[in-house]
């Protein structure tokens, strides 16, 4: 029974990041040009990066994530200290999309819930 759940679980995720892209192109108004962006590959398992993720500052970020795994992928960023999600979405083979974020403080972390990576956390302010 418990996984049935769990299969019914995942189901419902990803049929509500397929429909919704919770998230997905949030409109913070910030100045596009003042905002930083990170590019992220996602491969069959893990995130590559094309920037450092050290000294990162709180502040208004753009993920801009490219699906490379060969199947449907999903993204999904929170903030470190609540947990709270600040975006998620789904993105189909080959494709890349945009998520715009506020950071804190506390950092955040980020990962593939369809196709399960790690977690990757990233604090923010100079160590």
């Amino acid at each position: 029974m418990k996984t049935n759940k769990r299969k019914l679980g995942f189901v419902l995720l990803l049929s509500s990041l397929l429909l919704v892209g919770v998230g997905a192109g949030v409109a913070i108004g910030a100045d596009k040009e003042n905002v930083t962006r990170i590019h992220l590959t996602e491969h069959n398992g893990y995130f590559e990066t094309a920037e450092t993720l050290m000294n990162l500052e709180p502040g208004h970020y753009v993920f801009e994530v490219k699906n490379e795994a060969g199947k449907m992928v999903g993204f999904l960023v929170q903030d470190l200290g609540t947990e709270e999600v600040l975006a998620m979405g789904a993105i189909k083979p080959g494709q890349e999309r945009e998520y715009e974020v506020e950071i804190s403080a506390a950092g955040f972390r980020f990962r593939c819930p369809i196709n399960p990576t790690p977690w990757y956390e990233v604090n923010v302010g100079t160590m």
